[in-house]
C-alpha cells in the first residue's frame, strides 16, 4: 500500500501495464489473502485454486478469459477482472461490463474489478446490458488507501479460508437485490 501510495502517479500513467499491476500488486494482495496464485502446491489443472486467463465461452461472443478465476476444489467462486489504475474503474462502465458478462455467463454471483487503486465488489446474477452505468450492480468499492481499516471486510469474504468457510457463499445471499445501491466511499 505504501508503495503504490508512493508511486501513484507512475501506476496511474497509462503507460502502466496491466501484467505489471498484476505481478506486482495483486497477486500479492490474493496471495495474502491464502489463495495459492502460483500453484506451488503443484495441484493438476482441474483443482489449482486459481487459474490465470481461463478460457470461458459465452454464446454471441469469441473465447473470453477473465484475469483470475478463483476456485475451491476445481468448483469457481468467483472471477477477478483486473485492469491498468489508468482505467477509472468507479465512472467506466466497460470494466464492470466484461466482469458481470463473464460472471453472469458462468452463474457466479460475485465478481471483483481491481486495479488496486480501486477494488469493486459486484452482484453478477443481473444480465448485464450495453446501457449499464459502472454502478450497475456494485454492491462495495474502496481505494487502496482504504484497504487498512476495511481489510477485514475483504477477509471476510474473499480470503480462502472464508470461502471454505461459506462466508462468501452467506455473503452472497444477503446481497442479493441489493445491486447498484451502493455508493462509492471516499
Amino acid at each position: 500500500i505504501d508503495t503504490f501510495g508512493r508511486n501513484l502517479d507512475s501506476y496511474l500513467d497509462p503507460d502502466y501495464k496491466e501484467t505489471e499491476l498484476r505481478r506486482e500488486f495483486l497477486d500479492p494482495l490474493f496471495g495474502a489473502l491464502g489463495w495459492d496464485i502460483d500453484n506451488t502446491a503443484g495441484y493438476a489443472e482441474a483443482y489449482k485454486d486459481v487459474v490465470h486467463e481461463e478460457t470461458l465461452k459465452i454464446s454471441g461472443v469469441a473465447a473470453t478469459a477473465p484475469d483470475y478465476s478463483f476456485r475451491i476444489g476445481g468448483t469457481r467462486k468467483f472471477f477477478v477482472e483486473a485492469k491498468k489504475p489508468a482505467v477509472k474503474i468507479k465512472d467506466d462502465p466497460a470494466p464492470a461490463a466484461q466482469l458481470r458478462r463473464y460472471s453472469f455467463s458462468a452463474k457466479l454471483p460475485l465478481g471483483v474489478v481491481t486495479d488496486f487503486h480501486e477494488f469493486a465488489i459486484y452482484d453478477t446474477r443481473l444480465r448485464p446490458r450495453e446501457s449499464d452505468k459502472a454502478s450497475a450492480g456494485r454492491i462495495f468499492c474502496r481505494t487502496f488507501d482504504q484497504y487498512p481499516e476495511k481489510w477485514n471486510e475483504v477477509v471476510a469474504i474473499f480470503s480462502k479460508e472464508s470461502v471454505l468457510r461459506g462466508s462468501f457463499d452467506k455473503f452472497a445471499a444477503t446481497t442479493k437485490g441489493k445491486r447498484g445501491t451502493s455508493e462509492f466511499d471516499d
